[in-house]
C-alpha cells in the first residue's frame, strides 16, 4: 500500500464528508493505493456515525473510537499502530489541512529520501494574539533546544516513512514534538514543506491557551528523556555525587575546626549546611537509582479504552 492517512478528530461530523471526498479525489487522480484511519477521540456529536457511513461506502476507510477524550497524541499513537502504508500522512479533520499537499509530501519521502517531512503553514488564518505570536515563540524555543531547523513543529500535516511511526511513541501532549522524538530515535533526515493553511469552515478550535504551558513542560520532558531517559543515573547520580562530596568535605573541615577549638559544632551554620548537602546528595543518588529501575517501563502509559473499531 502506498499511503496511510491518519486523521485524529474530535467533534468534526460536519467536516468529515467533505474531507473524505477531497481525499478520495486526490488519491484517484494520482493512482495511489491508500487507507484512511480516522481516530475518534471521544466525540460527543455524530462523528462516529459519519465514519461508519464512510466505511460502508469505501472499505479504504477505517475507524477507531475512544470511549472518552484522551487527546491528539493518543489518537495519533493508535493511528500509527494501525497504519500499513509505505508513507504515513497525518492531517487534521477540520479542513484546514489540504489533501492536495499529499502527492508532494509522498514524493519527498519516497524520492528525496526524507524520514519525516513537516508542513509549514507560512501564511496562517488564526488569531495573531491567541495563536500566531505564541506559536512563533514556541517554535523558536523548540528550534534552539532541539537543533532541528523547522518553522512549524506543531503543523498537523506531516509525512513519515512507515518505520518512523513504528519506532516512536507519542503520549501526553507530545504530538507537538514528533520531529524531536523522531530525531532522538535516530531518524535525522527531517525536511519541511510550505503548505496551505485554510480557514476553518465548520466548528471551533479544540485547543486552548493551556496547550502552551503543557507544551513547554513536555518539551522539557522530551529533552531530558533524550539525554538521560535510558540512564537517569547519569543526571541524578552526577549531581547527587557532587552534592554528597561537597557536604562530606565541608563536614570534615567543620569537624577539624571543632577539634582545634575554633568553633562550637552545633552552633555553626556550616555544620548544618554540610549535613544538608550530604542528605540532598544521597536523595538524588537514590532517585537516579530508582529511575534506572522504573524508567519508561509503565505498562499502562499508552493504554486507551476503545469502544469500537473498523480496521479489518
Amino acid at each position: 500500500m502506498d499511503i496511510s492517512i491518519v486523521v485524529p478528530l474530535f467533534n468534526e461530523d460536519e467536516s468529515l464528508p467533505h474531507l473524505a471526498e477531497w481525499i478520495d479525489r486526490v488519491m484517484k487522480e494520482h493512482g495511489f493505493s491508500y487507507e484512511v484511519i480516522m481516530v475518534d477521540d471521544g466525540s460527543k456529536d455524530n462523528s462516529w456515525k459519519v465514519i461508519e457511513e464512510l466505511r460502508q461506502k469505501n472499505p479504504c476507510y477505517k475507524g477507531v473510537k475512544f470511549r472518552r477524550n484522551y487527546g491528539k497524541s493518543a489518537a495519533l499513537n493508535v493511528g500509527f499502530a494501525h497504519a500499513t502504508g509505505d508513507v504515513v500522512i497525518t492531517m487534521d479533520a477540520d479542513l484546514q489541512d489540504s489533501p492536495d499537499e499529499v502527492p508532494e509530501l509522498y514524493r519527498m519521502i519516497k524520492e528525496d529520501g526524507y524520514d519525516l517531512v513537516s508542513g509549514w503553514k507560512k501564511k496562517r488564518y488564526d488569531s495573531k494574539l491567541a495563536k500566531n505570536i505564541p506559536s512563533k515563540f514556541f517554535n523558536w524555543t523548540t528550534r534552539k533546544m532541539s537543533g532541528i531547523k523547522l518553522h512549524d513543529f506543531n503543523c498537523g500535516l506531516k509525512a513519515y516513512r512507515l518505520d518512523v511511526v513504528k519506532s516512536i511513541e507519542v503520549y501526553g501532549e507530545m504530538h507537538r514534538y514528533i520531529p524531536v522524538i523522531a530525531k532522538w530515535a535516530g531518524f535525522s533526515k527531517i525536511g519541511e514543506k510550505v503548505v496551505q493553511h485554510r480557514k476553518r469552515e465548520f466548528g471551533v478550535t479544540k485547543f486552548g491557551l493551556n496547550r502552551f504551558v503543557n507544551g513547554y513542560l513536555d518539551l522539557m520532558s522530551i529533552m531530558f528523556m533524550s539525554k538521560f531517559g535510558k540512564q537517569p543515573m547519569h543526571f541524578f547520580g552526577l549531581i547527587g555525587s557532587l552534592s554528597f562530596l561537597m557536604g562530606f568535605v565541608a563536614l570534615v573541615i567543620v569537624c577539624a575546626l571543632r577539634l582545634c577549638g575554633r568553633i562550637a559544632l552545633t552552633n555553626s551554620v556550616w555544620f548544618y549546611l554540610s549535613m544538608l548537602f550530604l542528605v540532598f546528595g544521597t536523595m538524588l543518588f537514590l532517585a537516579g537509582f530508582i529511575g534506572e529501575l522504573v524508567c519508561r517501563n509503565s505498562s499502562t502509559r499508552n493504554t486507551y479504552l476503545i469502544e469500537k473499531e473498523l480496521v479489518d
